[in-house]
């Protein structure tokens, strides 16, 4: 089996990691696209040969295609890779927003996979969102899935606009969770603590948390009651936050977020 990476940012870097270090692909099947050979991170167990910055005939020879560019530099990329795309090709986007009709018309492709991952895909513990064409087959869809889940864990969804709700839950999420952390560390400072004080304080705090909620089969609103005492301190905090709206403006934000991923894909 041949993959073909089409875009070397973080993603795209992630999946070329992660497909050699999980030993899914041999280095010698493993092609890259990219817009300059300059561009590239020194992938020393790729051949030379497989790194390419113009679209050509080794396109053919690809069994799954992955496309890890920009949504609004999809339809330049279209008009020059459509003349080399195969029917039997696996075209897997990691594109927000572009719908898999737009991408099986543009490249002349039925079978069209969408996923929504994350940035803690690379270091193996990404959330990926996927939906597929019908005119995948089952080997075909655990392929995929195996590929993904390479670079953490996978949902496979029916519905594909879940995958932009998918887009601003886990996709964007990584950045609410360090919002609310760098919060908390500017307030630990103000408190007194020194920067690396308050930041391990906070970070271990972020990884016991979810550690420990993942351990048990007790909810996060079971989880709040067992940290917050009546007329306790942690009481006192949460009575802040819900009288200041903050689960109206999360929602609103996640919200925003998913319409603006709506958006990217008219």
């Amino acid at each position: 089996m041949k993959i073909l990476i089409i875009g070397l940012g973080n993603m795209g870097r992630t999946y070329a990691r992660s497909f050699l270090s999980s030993r899914f692909i041999e280095s010698k099947d493993l092609f890259i696209l990219t817009r300059s050979k300059n561009d590239s991170i020194k992938f020393d167990e790729i051949p030379p040969v497989n790194i390419h910055s113009l679209a050509g005939e080794f396109l053919k020879e690809a069994d799954i295609i992955i496309l890890a560019v920009k949504p609004q530099d999809f339809n330049k990329l279209a008009s020059e890779i459509n003349p080399f795309i195969q029917k039997d090709q696996l075209i897997l986007s990691i594109m927000a927003g572009i719908k898999m009709d737009t991408i099986s018309s543009k490249l002349n492709a039925k079978k069209v996979i969408r996923s929504m991952p994350n940035l803690p895909a690379q270091i193996g513990m990404g959330m990926t969102v996927f939906t597929a064409s019908n005119d995948l087959d089952r080997k075909e869809l655990f392929i995929i899935q195996n590929l993904i889940n390479t670079t953490g864990k996978s949902v496979y969804v029916d519905n594909e606009s879940l995958v932009d709700a998918a887009t601003a839950v886990s996709g964007s999420g990584p950045a609410y969770v360090y919002y609310f952390m760098l919060t908390m560390i500017e307030s630990a400072i103000n408190m007194g603590f020194t920067l690396s004080q308050a930041e391990l304080l906070v970070n271990q705090t972020f990884m016991g948390a979810v550690h420990l909620h993942n351990q048990s089969n007790i909810t996060c609103l079971e989880w709040i009651g067992k940290v917050a005492s009546k007329g306790g301190t942690t009481e006192a905090a949460l009575q802040i936050l819900n009288n200041g709206e903050v689960n109206p403006k999360i929602e609103k934000a996640l919200f925003a977020a998913f319409n603006r991923a709506k958006e990217l894909g008219q």
